[in-house]
């Protein structure tokens, strides 16, 4: 088997077994084509490379100034490939498995406050005294803060999902997996504003693209978002859709939601990945010991916190 016809073969089991997103598969075909090109230059053939081998390809990515996120998800489709190749019997082993992933800053998620949500909102204009382009940007913008959809979860979304009167979504997100995530009053209103508008594209998907017959770009929506955001006297540079995401769940928590239900409405897998979200949960905390605590808020005598008695 060649490396053209491995390589094509792996992809095509990420898409039908795991559901892969196009991105995720073409970043994955260009990072083994990275690799074949690395291996080649070693003498090997990219089947036939040892843990070495690897090691050094991966230690030439940190030299070469590769984000260690960009580092990670290379070594993730290493690791995938070669468990796949040793499954097909090509292999016998998978020399990938024992590779030390690069370690990864800890960042917390970037997200606007509940007052410059409001702003993006009202700068996109009350259907249906505005133009097209605001009744698109101001139901993307309700459906992806009142859900915490993923950007290419809501430029999927059918032009059916607002069939009947149903007040919640069914989204496929990651992996194929599908579940319901709630569409607020004001969030259903605008999406029907914009479909009666685009009835005549008779497009089947809720948010179109110029010909109607494929979806909005994710580039062509960047584009409505930063000009919301500079109506709204914001850094276009601060926003993007997955901020609003961010956003969804930073509010959520903050206004008492609990982290299951929250790993929940946004698709999480596991629940570590929604854990990063938990920097609210302290500061609530923090806020609510301040609040109520009978020690708190710096009295004298027998009772504010740090004029205990040692």
């Amino acid at each position: 088997m060649s490396v053209a016809v491995q390589a094509e073969s792996f992809l095509e089991m990420l898409a039908a077994e795991r559901g892969a997103a196009a991105n995720t598969l073409g970043a994955y075909a260009r990072d083994l084509r990275d690799l074949e090109s690395f291996v080649a230059g070693a003498g090997c053939a990219m089947a036939d490379a040892d843990a070495g081998v690897l090691r050094d390809y991966m230690a030439g990515l940190a030299q070469a100034g590769l984000s260690p996120r960009t580092q990670a998800r290379r070594l993730s489709c290493l690791k995938q490939f070669y468990l796949f190749l040793s499954r097909e019997g090509v292999r016998t082993d998978n020399p990938a498995a024992l590779l030390d992933a690069p370690r990864l800053p800890a960042t917390l998620p970037r997200f606007l406050t509940e007052e410059e949500v409001d702003a993006l909102l009202g700068a996109c204009g009350t259907p249906p005294d505005d133009g097209r382009r605001w009744l698109a940007a101001r139901a993307a913008l309700e459906i992806l803060y009142a859900s915490g959809l993923r950007i290419s979860e809501l430029l999927a979304l059918p032009r059916r999902a607002l069939a009947g009167d149903a007040r919640m979504l069914l989204v496929r997100g990651k992996g194929g997996r599908e579940r319901l995530v709630p569409l607020s009053v004001q969030a259903r209103a605008a999406a029907e504003a914009l479909a009666a508008r685009d009835q005549a594209l008779r497009s089947p998907y809720l948010f179109p693209g110029r010909d109607g017959q494929r979806p909005l770009t994710r580039q062509g929506f960047d584009r409505i978002l930063h000009d919301v955001a500079l109506r709204a006297g914001l850094d276009p540079a601060r926003l993007s859709p997955h901020v609003l995401r961010h956003s969804f769940a930073t509010h959520m928590l903050a206004r008492g939601a609990d982290l299951r239900a929250l790993q929940m409405l946004l698709g999480h897998a596991d629940i570590a990945t929604t854990q990063i979200y938990t920097h609210v949960l302290a500061e609530r905390l923090r806020a609510v010991v301040e609040a109520h605590h009978p020690l708190a808020g710096g009295r004298k005598g027998a009772g504010g916190l740090g004029n205990t008695p040692s």
